[in-house]
């Protein structure tokens, strides 16, 4: 699947008319919400009918087009489901009870196969819903015409700070084919620098949200001061917006980048499989993990592995910068120790580095060296798993 996202140029009043089509899709989604709460049993398919219903008894509902009201029932039965497994998996703390709605700078409305309509040069887009948005200009995305109509299963109409954006779900599967490099590389993200790989390399952390923070808090000074409900307030919390909205693209946009070049320069890519949502509960540095944005750099690491067919291995990160690259042995640290030297054999190492070559290692014992030459011919990396390091042999006949 291919998501292009391009931005909706239009006039005030067709903005309008697209912010009541996300508020319709909303209320189906909180009105599926409720009436799963009040009719215990309720499933995917009840709900799926449950929007018809709103549609007759709301006029204003029955505007919105008939897709679009089930896929806002869906996102619903996403977050019902997603309650469910929790609970089943006995995870620990809150299951995830789904919650409604309230209105936000951002929201989106989403359609199937009708409600839309691309002209021939796709650069302009019509709502042909109830709501009569109109046609809006397309800017930003020049491959709409390379493919068909029938592969664009999803149209998303989205608002944000900044303005309006359209987005396009293609049924299109990506594979780059590229020559291998017969390179393997393990990586250890940290804080003072993003990430340290195994050749000793390392990346500066770039603290996007750390080098905002004076002009952050300045703009929400500005919105306490300003009165609730007056034009001064929405504009100041759209200046707001706009900027936390600029600080989460710029770490969107450094983490792609430095995962496609890891990607496009190494057959195997190793790295630590980290519960990030425990490791922000200290209070003393989650602002500063969440900054580093490990997660979605570990996601984009995934994808663009499956694109470029390339094997990425994610170790359990338990000893990993306690135990010496050298011989083996636990040498205990502390966090404030950024120096690993080994009692035993006298290795003298930076920490993360240290921890970086444990982290390859541990990685081509998991999977050996089939890794090494993953260019697009190995079906199991493509697929997401994770190649057999047990020789084929045949079993043992037992003693009579």
């Amino acid at each position: 699947m291919l998501v292009f996202e391009a931005k909706l140029k239009g006039r005030k009043q067709q903005y309008e008319r697209v912010d009541e089509a996300i508020r319709t899709a909303r209320f189906i989604r909180n009105s599926c919400i409720k009436y799963w709460m009040e009719n215990p049993g309720t499933g995917r398919y009840e709900l799926s009918a449950y929007c018809a219903v709103l549609g007759k008894e709301f006029p204003w509902a029955g505007k919105l087009n008939s897709m679009a009201r089930q896929a806002s029932a869906e996102r619903a039965w996403s977050a019902i489901a997603r309650f469910y497994d929790n609970c089943k998996k006995n995870k620990q703390g809150l299951k995830g009870f789904p919650r409604f709605k309230k209105h936000q700078t951002h929201g989106c409305v989403e359609y199937k196969t009708t409600g839309w309509k691309l002209s021939c040069d796709r650069r302009t887009i019509t709502f042909t819903d109830g709501f009569e948005a109109g046609s809006f200009k397309l800017w930003g995305t020049r491959d709409l015409h390379l493919y068909q109509l029938k592969q664009i299963k999803r149209v998303r109409a989205v608002r944000r700070a900044d303005g309006y954006y359209a987005q396009f779900c293609l049924d299109v599967e990506r594979i780059v084919h590229r020559e291998p490099t017969n390179k393997t590389i393990g990586l250890d993200v940290g804080l003072a620098h993003f990430y340290t790989d195994s050749n000793g390399q390392t990346v500066e952390n770039p603290r996007h949200l750390r080098k905002s923070e004076k002009a952050l808090k300045r703009l929400s000074k500005r919105l306490s001061r300003t009165c609730v409900g007056s034009k001064n307030r929405q504009k100041a919390r759209n200046r707001l917006s706009r900027k936390h909205l600029k600080v989460s693209r710029q770490r969107k946009d450094f983490a792609v980048k430095q995962a496609r070049c890891v990607i496009q320069s190494n057959d195997l890519v190793a790295y630590e499989d980290l519960m990030v949502r425990n490791m922000v509960k200290n209070r003393r540095l989650a602002k500063s993990i969440s900054d580093a944005a490990w997660s979605t750099f570990r996601q984009w690491l995934e994808y663009f592995g499956k694109v470029f067919g390339v094997a990425t291995v994610a170790v359990p990160p338990h000893y990993t910068s306690q135990n010496c690259s050298n011989c083996g042995e636990v040498v205990k640290k502390s966090l404030s120790q950024r120096t690993h030297l080994c009692p035993h054999c006298g290795h003298v190492q930076d920490r993360d580095w240290n921890a970086a070559i444990n982290i390859l290692e541990q990685a081509l014992r998991t999977v050996g060296h089939t890794g090494t030459h993953a260019s697009g011919e190995n079906d199991l990396c493509l697929s997401g798993e994770t190649p057999s390091s047990k020789p084929t042999r045949r079993k043992r006949k037992p003693k009579e």
